[in-house]
């Protein structure tokens, strides 16, 4: 009975997201959703910021994700300020989504 030898190669991300347009793609869409976030994260109160995180970014539209509706409320109410903001810095957004996610119990 024989076994195929296989070479087994471990790749960095930046190594595998350049063998792959995809990967790379979607790597950037990651750092330019963190860009959005560093950009607006002074404007979000503290007491608020944990609740808040960065989610995906398609063509011209982020979502931000909100670990409750109360924040979701307060966030709602920044989004002039927030859209502002990412334009004054150079980022092509002109929407913001906001999503609310349900909480592990």
């Amino acid at each position: 009975m024989s076994t195929a030898h296989r070479s087994h190669q471990t790749f960095s991300l930046e190594q595998a997201a350049g063998a792959s347009p995809s990967l790379a793609a979607l790597q950037e869409r990651i750092r330019e959703s963190q860009r959005c976030m560093e950009r607006i994260q002074h404007l979000i109160p503290a007491a608020m910021r944990r609740h808040v995180k960065a989610g995906p970014i398609d063509d011209a539209e982020w979502c931000l994700l909100v670990g409750n509706a109360a924040a979701s409320t307060k966030l709602r109410q920044l989004l002039p300020a927030l859209l502002q903001a990412l334009a004054q810095g150079g980022l092509q957004v002109s929407a913001i989504r906001i999503k609310v996610q349900a909480t592990p119990r």
